[in-house]
């Protein structure tokens, strides 16, 4: 986020928003495709207001001052440099539309076409369809002073109908000259027994940044370029194992080794039986041990994929030209057999496995899928916790926290909230995170919103509502459930994310004294969603009933209610005694369910209280008055506590609209 600004691409639109409040102080830049364009576009049979407009594909800050902005232009991919100023308070946000270059090989021509960049210095690397027809798809490196590299052209060993979906830099140590560029994306398996149909693998792939091609063969294309499966499945009896295998969104979170970030990687199914999400995660030792492994071989078309077995040459292909793992300059000093095995052998053999050997969180059965992905690594009292936010096809953002289920080696998942974040439903095809400011944007195809980060005060008053929450942006500080700062000076603060236990670690949360006696389930009463049903009452049933919540022994009462029986024939005579409208609706004298019902089913109010008041006093003598201060008698109205409705419970949520700025 330079000069604290969000920048957003959209529809002939660039935006420059406030970070703190999208609402407010935002500019705009209005970059159209010129008009001989989108009639070219329209006269090759596209929709003139749907596809023959200049869609904004790249969006990246190039330095202090400046980003760089590609678009589809009508089906002429075009580039700018936009000035945004240094400071956020600078009123500069400009595009010069005379001073454009072509965006061919940095954005795709189809607006429905993926495509996936990083710049990296003053080079741009880029995923992507190259042509019109989106037939031609390359990995490019562009701009900068050195030449433009790309992916050998139509050849299926190297990329077989890709979707890109992320680009991200590693360093690999030290010395730049290591340093690799990795690309997520998902495409047809080469690899799949043949009849079979067609079959999507997830993808990881690598290239040196030093790559300059080679010198006589594969001359201006990738020496360096790898590829191995990512893997995200559920391991299942005797080897059948359900997959993720449609690649959606990857997010690199980063820890305090450069080198070894974490890969948090969104996954659905492309199996029509089964609909499902996952989320997997996957360390760089995993990657780059598969990088290191077997290489997979095919004798020829009727062979299946083996481990090669032959010998390797010198370097091996896929290491980088550098004084730190060779004495090898530039990818043009290679030998020639070493760029003959790279041309035949990009395809790992072995896969990458994620972390666990399993997803750390899945969603099976639910109305929507897994779209986009931010992670958050959140210090709390006992520990750093990944907070991940997780975008939906419907317009949701679910809020999930991964604890130590045994030890922290052995992570699950706990799914804390859920939140509409898009009343349309629209899926959700951005999030962007900011630690600092601690807001989450998110971005669909007609507007953006702004949420916060945390919402303490959701969790209730209570001290053991906030710690059975385990939200590690919230702690208990004395009087109210809110943020949690490290390092602070007040020592009255209680947390315990991992096991959410208050009643070891919070002072002042009482426990609750279980009761004596329980309801038993059989055919006359029946548990359901919404409570207890009684199929018939005995007089044997009147007493106290309480509802409670337990939560890691925890044990908190959320109702206390009093049933009396009445007998039939004093409940039927009270009726028409004291009602004639009721009375006549009884036929037979004998209680109608209809009439008894508009007493349950929101009822004026007082109607209730009236009715059981008038069946309690017939046949007793009349209760002396009491003072307003004196002890409450029989009939009394039950107590009823509210309780923290956590979103792991079924029914609807009061929920804090997010806050949104107007549609593009």
């Amino acid at each position: 986020y330079p000069a604290g600004r969000l920048f957003v691409g959209a529809k002939n639109h660039l935006l420059s928003l406030a970070l703190d409040d999208i609402s407010q102080r935002g500019r705009k830049i209005y970059w159209p495709a010129p008009v001989e364009w989108r009639e070219e576009c329209n006269w090759a049979g596209k929709d003139i207001t749907a596809e023959c407009m200049n869609f904004v594909k790249i969006l990246h800050p190039y330095n202090r001052t400046h980003l760089y902005a590609c678009g589809t232009g009508a089906f002429h991919p075009v580039c700018a440099f936009i000035e945004a100023g240094q400071h956020a308070e600078e009123p500069v946000f400009k595009l010069d539309p005379h001073h454009t270059e072509d965006g061919k090989g940095k954005s795709p021509y189809d607006p429905q076409h993926t495509a996936a960049s990083v710049l990296v210095g003053e080079e741009l690397y880029s995923g992507v369809a190259t042509d019109l027809m989106g037939r031609d798809f390359t990995i490019f490196r562009s701009l900068g002073r050195r030449p433009s590299i790309r992916t050998e052209q139509h050849d299926s060993r190297w990329l077989n109908e890709p979707k890109f979906v992320a680009v991200f830099l590693v360093p690999e140590s030290e010395d730049p000259d290591d340093d690799k560029i990795y690309f997520f994306f998902r495409e047809t398996a080469v690899e799949r027994q043949q009849g079979l149909g067609k079959t999507s693998f997830a993808r990881i792939g690598q290239i040196c940044r030093n790559d300059m091609g080679g010198q006589r063969s594969l001359v201006n294309k990738w020496t360096t370029f790898l590829k191995a499966r990512l893997v995200c499945a559920v391991p299942g009896p005797d080897g059948a194992d359900t997959h993720f295998d449609e690649l959606r969104d990857v997010f690199l979170l980063q820890t305090r080794d450069k080198r070894n970030p974490l890969i948090y990687a969104i996954f659905s199914t492309s199996s029509s039986v089964f609909q499902g999400s996952a989320v997997c995660v996957y360390t760089m030792a995993d990657i780059r041990r598969a990088f290191l492994g077997p290489f997979a071989h095919k004798e020829g078309p009727n062979y299946q994929w083996v481990s090669y077995q032959g010998r390797v040459p010198y370097p091996r292909p896929g290491m980088c030209p550098s004084k730190t793992f060779g004495t090898f300059g530039s990818t043009k000093d290679f030998p020639d057999e070493v760029i003959q095995f790279a041309r035949h052998h990009p395809l790992m053999y072995n896969p990458v496995l994620p972390h666990g050997q399993r997803p750390l969180f899945l969603q099976a059965t639910v109305p929507y899928t897994f779209t986009r992905i931010a992670v958050d690594r959140v210090t709390a009292a006992d520990g750093h916790y990944d907070v991940l936010f997780i975008g939906t096809d419907v317009g949701t953002v679910l809020k999930v926290v991964s604890v130590p289920k045994e030890s922290w080696h052995r992570m699950e998942p706990l799914l804390l909230e859920e939140l509409q974040v898009f009343q349309d439903s629209s899926p959700i095809i951005s999030l962007q995170l900011s630690s600092k400011r601690h807001q989450l944007y998110a971005g669909s195809t007609t507007a953006l919103a702004q949420l916060p980060l945390h919402r303490c005060s959701a969790y209730g008053k209570a001290c053991a509502e906030c710690c059975l929450a385990r939200d590690p942006y919230c702690a208990w500080d004395g009087n109210t459930c809110t943020r949690y700062v490290p390092n602070t000076k007040r020592r009255f603060r209680r947390q315990d994310v991992r096991n959410g236990d208050p009643n070891v670690l919070f002072w002042g949360c009482p426990a609750v004294p279980t009761s004596s006696g329980h309801t038993s389930m059989d055919e006359r009463v029946v548990r359901t969603e919404r409570g207890v049903l009684f199929r018939s009452v005995q007089r044997s049933d009147a007493g106290l009933y309480l509802c409670h919540a337990t939560e890691h022994g925890f044990t908190q009462p959320l109702l206390r209610l009093s049933l009396e029986v009445i007998g039939a024939g004093q409940a039927t005579g009270a009726a028409s005694a004291g009602d004639p409208q009721l009375a006549a609706g009884i036929p037979g004298r004998k209680v109608w369910y209809r009439d008894f019902l508009q007493l349950v089913e929101r009822p004026p109010l007082g109607a209730t209280d009236k009715a059981c008041q008038r069946l309690w006093s017939r046949g007793r003598p009349p209760a002396p008055a009491r003072s307003p201060g004196g002890p409450p008698g029989r009939g009394q109205g039950s107590e009823l506590r509210r309780a923290r409705r956590r979103r792991t419970h079924e029914g609807p949520r009061a929920e804090r609209g997010p806050r949104s700025a107007s549609p593009w």
